[in-house]
Protein backbone atom coordinates (compact mmCIF):
# COMPACT_ATOMS: atom_id res chain seq x y z
CA UNK A 1 0.00 0.00 0.00
CA UNK A 2 3.02 2.65 0.59
CA UNK A 3 4.33 1.75 -3.13
CA UNK A 4 0.56 2.65 -4.36
CA UNK A 5 0.41 5.62 -2.31
CA UNK A 6 4.07 7.10 -3.64
CA UNK A 7 2.62 6.78 -6.99
CA UNK A 8 -0.93 8.30 -6.31
CA UNK A 9 1.11 11.18 -3.59
CA UNK A 10 4.82 11.71 -4.14
CA UNK A 11 6.54 13.96 -2.33
CA UNK A 12 10.08 15.28 -2.44
CA UNK A 13 12.00 14.87 0.60
CA UNK A 14 15.32 13.58 2.25
CA UNK A 15 13.75 10.92 4.72
CA UNK A 16 10.78 8.07 4.67
CA UNK A 17 9.62 8.02 8.57
CA UNK A 18 6.71 5.48 10.18
CA UNK A 19 4.57 6.48 12.76
CA UNK A 20 5.50 3.34 14.83
CA UNK A 21 4.24 0.84 14.68
CA UNK A 22 1.30 0.83 12.09
CA UNK A 23 2.93 2.91 9.62
CA UNK A 24 6.18 1.15 9.21
CA UNK A 25 4.87 -1.05 6.23
CA UNK A 26 3.58 1.76 4.40
CA UNK A 27 6.46 3.28 5.02
CA UNK A 28 9.07 0.81 3.49
CA UNK A 29 7.31 0.86 0.58
CA UNK A 30 6.60 4.19 -0.05
CA UNK A 31 10.59 4.39 0.28
CA UNK A 32 11.16 1.58 -1.58
CA UNK A 33 9.25 2.82 -4.50
CA UNK A 34 10.50 6.97 -4.75
CA UNK A 35 14.30 5.97 -3.45
CA UNK A 36 13.70 8.12 -0.60
CA UNK A 37 15.95 6.31 2.59
CA UNK A 38 13.56 5.07 5.47
CA UNK A 39 14.37 5.88 8.42
CA UNK A 40 13.63 5.44 12.29
CA UNK A 41 13.05 9.13 12.70
CA UNK A 42 10.89 8.81 15.59
CA UNK A 43 11.55 6.43 18.77
CA UNK A 44 8.66 4.65 20.24
CA UNK A 45 8.30 4.65 23.96
CA UNK A 46 6.94 0.76 24.22
CA UNK A 47 5.93 1.16 28.23
CA UNK A 48 3.06 4.08 26.74
CA UNK A 49 -0.32 2.55 26.43
CA UNK A 50 -3.10 3.22 23.10
CA UNK A 51 -3.06 7.34 22.99
CA UNK A 52 -5.91 7.60 21.19
CA UNK A 53 -8.29 5.70 23.49
CA UNK A 54 -7.70 7.46 26.70
CA UNK A 55 -10.86 9.07 27.95
CA UNK A 56 -9.74 13.10 27.53
CA UNK A 57 -7.79 15.65 25.05
CA UNK A 58 -5.23 16.42 28.11
CA UNK A 59 -4.46 12.91 28.19
CA UNK A 60 -3.94 11.76 25.19
CA UNK A 61 -1.59 14.89 24.16
CA UNK A 62 0.63 14.23 27.15
CA UNK A 63 0.53 10.69 26.30
CA UNK A 64 1.58 11.77 22.63
CA UNK A 65 4.45 13.66 24.15
CA UNK A 66 5.98 10.61 26.55
CA UNK A 67 5.25 7.94 23.65
CA UNK A 68 7.08 9.39 20.70
CA UNK A 69 11.09 11.00 20.42
CA UNK A 70 12.08 12.07 17.15
CA UNK A 71 15.39 11.62 16.62
CA UNK A 72 18.19 14.24 15.76
CA UNK A 73 18.46 13.27 12.01
CA UNK A 74 15.40 15.06 11.29
CA UNK A 75 17.38 18.59 11.45
CA UNK A 76 17.40 20.55 8.31
CA UNK A 77 15.55 17.79 6.47
CA UNK A 78 12.78 17.31 4.62
CA UNK A 79 10.51 14.15 5.97
CA UNK A 80 7.36 12.51 4.75
CA UNK A 81 6.10 10.51 7.51
CA UNK A 82 3.87 7.90 6.99
CA UNK A 83 1.12 6.16 8.99
CA UNK A 84 -1.98 3.61 8.57
CA UNK A 85 -4.98 6.36 9.86
CA UNK A 86 -5.79 9.23 11.01
CA UNK A 87 -8.31 8.86 13.86
CA UNK A 88 -8.84 12.40 15.98
CA UNK A 89 -6.23 14.18 14.26
CA UNK A 90 -4.94 15.26 17.35
CA UNK A 91 -1.53 12.58 17.84
CA UNK A 92 -1.05 13.42 14.28
CA UNK A 93 -0.71 16.93 15.03
CA UNK A 94 1.21 16.54 17.95
CA UNK A 95 3.97 14.50 16.01
CA UNK A 96 3.79 16.97 13.62
CA UNK A 97 4.91 20.02 15.65
CA UNK A 98 7.71 17.67 17.16
CA UNK A 99 9.20 17.38 14.30
CA UNK A 100 8.93 20.41 13.41
CA UNK A 101 10.20 21.65 16.56
CA UNK A 102 13.55 19.14 16.41
CA UNK A 103 14.22 21.02 13.35
CA UNK A 104 12.32 19.71 10.00
CA UNK A 105 12.17 21.85 7.42
CA UNK A 106 9.15 20.52 5.66
CA UNK A 107 6.68 17.30 6.78
CA UNK A 108 4.57 15.89 4.21
CA UNK A 109 2.26 13.36 5.63
CA UNK A 110 0.77 9.96 4.27
CA UNK A 111 -1.77 8.15 5.07
CA UNK A 112 -2.25 5.13 3.33
CA UNK A 113 -6.26 3.98 4.43
CA UNK A 114 -8.82 6.41 3.70
CA UNK A 115 -10.12 8.87 5.71
CA UNK A 116 -11.86 7.74 8.89
CA UNK A 117 -15.14 9.15 8.35
CA UNK A 118 -17.19 6.78 10.67
CA UNK A 119 -17.45 4.73 14.01
CA UNK A 120 -16.52 0.89 13.59
CA UNK A 121 -18.99 -1.38 15.13
CA UNK A 122 -17.03 -4.49 15.07
CA UNK A 123 -14.33 -4.12 18.18
CA UNK A 124 -12.44 -0.56 17.46
CA UNK A 125 -13.35 1.63 20.28
CA UNK A 126 -13.42 5.18 18.11
CA UNK A 127 -14.51 7.98 19.48
CA UNK A 128 -17.90 9.65 18.70
CA UNK A 129 -18.58 10.03 14.92
CA UNK A 130 -18.43 14.04 15.77
CA UNK A 131 -14.98 13.84 17.35
CA UNK A 132 -13.45 12.15 13.80
CA UNK A 133 -11.66 14.51 11.89
CA UNK A 134 -12.40 13.51 8.40
CA UNK A 135 -15.84 12.74 9.35
CA UNK A 136 -16.97 16.35 8.85
CA UNK A 137 -13.78 17.66 7.33
CA UNK A 138 -12.10 17.99 4.01
CA UNK A 139 -8.62 16.80 3.47
CA UNK A 140 -7.75 20.30 3.42
CA UNK A 141 -9.23 21.12 6.27
CA UNK A 142 -7.86 17.95 7.71
CA UNK A 143 -4.10 19.05 6.28
CA UNK A 144 -4.76 22.79 8.13
CA UNK A 145 -5.57 21.26 11.54
CA UNK A 146 -2.36 18.87 11.19
CA UNK A 147 -0.13 21.40 9.61
CA UNK A 148 1.83 19.20 7.13
CA UNK A 149 0.98 18.43 3.79
CA UNK A 150 -1.52 15.50 3.33
CA UNK A 151 -2.96 13.07 1.25
CA UNK A 152 -4.92 9.63 2.12
CA UNK A 153 -5.32 6.71 -0.07
CA UNK A 154 -8.38 7.16 -2.06
CA UNK A 155 -11.29 4.99 -0.37
CA UNK A 156 -11.78 3.37 -3.55
CA UNK A 157 -8.46 1.51 -3.59
CA UNK A 158 -9.41 0.91 -0.21
CA UNK A 159 -9.66 -2.85 -0.32
CA UNK A 160 -8.13 -2.92 -3.56
CA UNK A 161 -4.96 -2.07 -2.92
CA UNK A 162 -5.17 -5.12 -0.04
CA UNK A 163 -4.79 -7.62 -3.49
CA UNK A 164 -2.23 -5.52 -5.16
CA UNK A 165 0.69 -7.51 -3.65
CA UNK A 166 1.68 -10.67 -5.40
CA UNK A 167 2.03 -13.44 -3.24
CA UNK A 168 5.46 -14.96 -1.54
Amino acid sequence: MGERLAQEAPAEADLVLPIPDSGTPAAIGFSRATGIPFSEGLIKNRYVGRTFIQPDQGLREQGVKLKFNPLAEVAGKRVVVVDDSIVRGNTTRKIVQMLFEAGASEVHLRISSPPVIGQCYYGMDFADEDELIASSRSVEEVRQHVGATLACAPLARGVAGLHAAPAL
